[in-house]
């Protein structure tokens, strides 16, 4: 199975020495070679290569800042112009302007403008909040307004509270009204990325100012189709976890359906297989009804207690005394992200926000 890490390869960083050397003919190809490989480099995880390749690259550019940041749009730029595709290892190009960057804001505010259009820098441009706080700010807000739909994402990814696998930023979790205004500019985005990653700031908003979020909500329901997915997507998270104000805004309330035949058909589930379950749905007005289906499942943890985790189904306007039968799996197969822990787990079906009863089952080791 391919490794992260194994995106820096050879090749790799002798096309990236081939093109600093084209900017700078002082740039040594093979000593940088050398020097990305001398060591433990192939005891490295991903973040440990990528710190050591922007240290590594360091080494031979320009000691002025201001300098290698002109080398490395340059590079950039060129990469661009030849339609070359930026993958995730060229995160060492924001990562150098973070690492050595951060006290020469204007040239690091110039650089995130370029090199985000080849390789995003949301990661990279959190620092610069944490320390620049409202100047920092003011320029995302100005990158909301760019004609380049790259730059304007990086205004909203990038100030995400809650951005995950990032720096955390404190004041913005506690506080995230000095970013609403980048977001006002961006809800009616006509980039589809921009658009997800304003629903995804919201989403980061709503976990800890739900309020705020439904308030948004209400300012921006109705301004078109696009803007009313972002409140949808924005709001998936008060959605799941049953939060009566954003139910009924929707139109999700809780009466006049019913759950019927719930079945779990793979009580023993192996680690690695799929649980299998099914259910009946009915409307049980004679009126059409929108209805929220949703499934809680209450994976054990490493304590024995139980979390939930909520998955959706579906969501749409089911006719007067209509009636659905519904059939789902749920993968237990190996993931990075999660560890699963034999024993009793349980699930439920929720519709609009409202759990019915919980079924058990048993997970056991492969």
């Amino acid at each position: 199975m391919a490794l992260i890490k194994d995106i820096y390869t050879r090749e790799f960083y002798q096309f990236i020495a081939d093109q600093f050397h084209r900017v700078d003919s002082n740039f040594d190809r093979q000593k940088f070679i050398k020097r990305i490989f001398a060591g433990n480099f192939n005891e490295m995880e991903w973040k440990q290569r990528t710190k050591h390749s922007t240290a590594t690259l360091h080494e031979f550019m320009p000691t002025s800042f201001s300098e290698a940041a002109s080398l490395l749009r340059e590079v950039v730029r060129h990469l661009m112009e030849t339609n070359h595709r930026g993958g995730l290892e060229y995160v060492i190009f924001p990562d150098y302007i973070e690492t050595y960057g951060i006290d020469d804001f204007e040239t690091a505010i110039q650089s995130f403008e370029i090199i985000t259009q080849f390789i995003t820098c949301e990661f990279a441009v959190r620092p610069f909040i944490i320390k620049y706080g409202t100047r920092m700010i003011s320029e995302m807000e100005k990158w909301s307004q760019s004609p380049h739909p790259q730059v304007r994402r990086l205004a909203s990814e990038g100030s995400r509270p809650r951005l995950p696998w990032a720096m955390a930023i404190p004041s913005l979790k506690n506080d995230p009204a000095p970013i609403l205004s980048i977001l006002e500019n961006l809800n009616n985005d006509p980039s589809d990325s921009v658009r997800r990653s304003v629903a995804n700031n919201l989403n980061d908003i709503a976990k800890d100012h739900p309020h705020l979020v439904l308030s948004i909500a209400r300012k921006w329901n109705g301004i078109s189709k696009n803007t009313d997915a972002i409140i949808k997507h924005g709001s998936r998270t008060l959605l799941k976890q049953g939060q009566p104000e954003i139910l009924h805004f929707y139109g999700l309330d809780s009466r006049d359906f019913q759950v019927k035949n719930f079945s779990v058909h793979t009580p023993i589930v192996k680690i690695g297989d799929h649980l299998i379950f099914s259910f009946q749905i009915a409307n049980g007005n004679s009126m059409p009804k929108s209805l929220r289906l949703e499934y809680g499942l209450y994976y054990k943890k490493s304590n024995g207690l139980l979390a939930r985790k909520v998955f959706k189904i579906s969501e749409r306007i089911y006719q007067g005394a209509e009636i659905n039968y519904i059939e789902r799996k749920q993968s237990f197969k190996l993931i990075t992200t999660r560890k699963f822990y034999a024993g009793t787990h349980q699930i439920s079906i929720i519709v609009n926000g409202l759990e019915t009863e919980r079924v058990e089952f048993e997970l056991l080791h492969i």
